[in-house]
């Protein structure tokens, strides 16, 4: 059993010092306080796993305590212990939400397994809660046999087994999130959770907290101490999708856990140590990103143990009727009716994919709604929505820029985005679509021309 920090509330001195002995010889780190009242102080003021308390004490008695603990936002469990032992009591206790209850006398034997049942059932219950969130966001396997798809199952059987640290890269849409899960699922690890966390889709100032978790009263707004990703994902495998929009800052932190395997939540000085796979993800290219100051080269190097890259799907075209077929399926057409009607998968082949396999998806479930109980026909299927980008097709009578490599990049970057915003009428989500970046990376670089423009 893992130490933990473990809080006991007693009046009697000699029981109090008791506790505290066999607590150490356990590994545990203890608090001891001498009635409720200081026993709530204490677990206001530092990190607690678990509180072991006596019904009767002066100022504040063991349920109350119970109470007040709830009441501040602290889920911690509670083990009541008492020499006056009724069922009511007993009931009483549990109504409030008390894990167990010991009545004394009480041996070294009894109270390790209470503490290890105790522990273990509230770590059960922190997984069950999250394993729900994820139930609810479903998942689906890759679909796919082209000889690209082929190569892609071949490196993550390699790489499932292993510990190796494992560096994602694929536009997006092209299933970066998939290819994580698939290999946490091959994985030893994969009795334990696969804990996702999308950096772009988290405003900088609280992904901090999301990746270490924080201590109640840490900052403002802080009622309650939060678990971060990296302790529930202990064990298991912590999946960073867009790691280049992760702060820099933030990123010398991560650097730090991956290099010494250890943390410490926001406002806690208690050190953790951790036991987990790291896989990341980008759509960039992360030596681009390196280059553009995105991201820190030593960490690239520490996450790029193994790389793996996703191929888009205009690459792999001879999947998209299994990949029609499949989404189908999924969004509620069954059955052994033909799905496809004369022309359809020529048609669906002669788009680009800018949102790849993501992208199909959303148009397939599109062309269900038009189709009603009818075969899917190229007419369902509208590309003039989110056209294609790319820089060639970027329409303007003007030869390239001279001067500085950087000078013309960016020249040649803010045409596409303004051909971009266009075509979408002015509309971001739209446009970073069709540019193949994420939303947020669009709004970066409009505020980086604006800037440049205001001085």
């Amino acid at each position: 059993m893992n130490a933990r920090y473990i809080l006991i509330a007693d009046d009697e001195p000699h029981m109090r010092r008791l506790l505290e002995i066999m607590l150490h010889k356990m590994g545990h780190t203890v608090f001891a306080a001498c009635d409720g009242q200081e026993a709530l102080e204490l677990a206001l003021k530092n990190p607690v796993d678990l509180v072991i308390t006596d019904m009767r004490m002066p100022r504040m008695d063991g349920i109350t305590l119970l109470s007040r603990l709830r009441e501040e936002g602290l889920d911690v469990p509670v083990i009541v212990i008492t020499a006056h032992g009724t069922v009511e009591s007993a009931v009483d206790a549990m109504k409030r939400g008390a894990s167990d209850y010991l009545l004394r006398p009480f041996d070294l034997d009894a109270l390790e397994l209470a503490i290890e049942r105790v522990l273990g059932s509230a770590e059960i219950t922190r997984q069950n809660a999250f394993l729900r969130e994820e139930l609810n966001r479903g998942w689906e396997g890759f679909v796919g046999a082209s000889g690209s798809m082929q190569a892609v199952y071949t490196q993550i059987r390699q790489v499932a087994p292993s510990r190796a640290t494992v560096m994602i890269t694929g536009e997006t849409g092209t299933g970066k999130e998939l290819a994580a899960r698939a290999i946490h699922a091959a994985s030893p690890r994969h009795d334990k959770l696969f804990v996702p966390i999308n950096c772009a889709a988290i405003p900088a100032e609280m992904l901090e907290s999301e990746l270490f978790g924080h201590e109640k009263g840490a900052f403002t707004g802080a009622v309650k101490e939060r678990i971060g990703k990296f302790e529930l994902a202990n064990g298991g495998t912590l999946f960073l999708d867009e790691i280049t929009e992760m702060p820099m800052a933030l990123q010398a932190k991560l650097l730090r856990v991956l290099q010494e395997g250890t943390l410490e939540r926001l406002g806690s000085n208690r050190s953790i140590t951790l036991d987990l796979r790291i896989i990341a993800a980008s759509n960039r290219d992360p030596r681009e990103a390196i280059r553009d100051g995105r991201l820190r080269e030593d960490l690239f190097y520490r996450l790029n143990v193994f790389s793996l890259a996703l191929p888009p799907l205009r690459e792999r075209k001879e999947d998209i009727p299994g990949l029609v077929a499949h989404f189908a399926a999924k969004h509620g057409r069954a059955g052994s009716a033909p799905l496809a009607g004369p022309g359809l998968h020529e048609h669906l082949a002669s788009y680009a994919w800018p949102g790849n396999v993501r992208e199909l998806e959303n148009m397939v479930e599109r062309a269900l709604v038009l189709a009603g109980d009818g075969v899917l026909r190229p007419a369902h299927f509208s590309f003039d929505a989110v056209p294609s980008i790319a820089a060639s097709q970027v329409q303007t009578d003007d030869a390239l820029p001279s001067g500085p490599m950087n000078e013309v990049v960016e020249a040649l970057e803010r045409r596409l985005i303004e051909d971009a915003l266009s075509r979408s009428e002015g509309n971001k989500t739209r446009a970073a679509a069709m540019l193949g970046i994420s939303e947020r990376t669009l709004w970066y670089k409009l505020k980086k021309f604006r800037s440049v423009e205001d001085g």
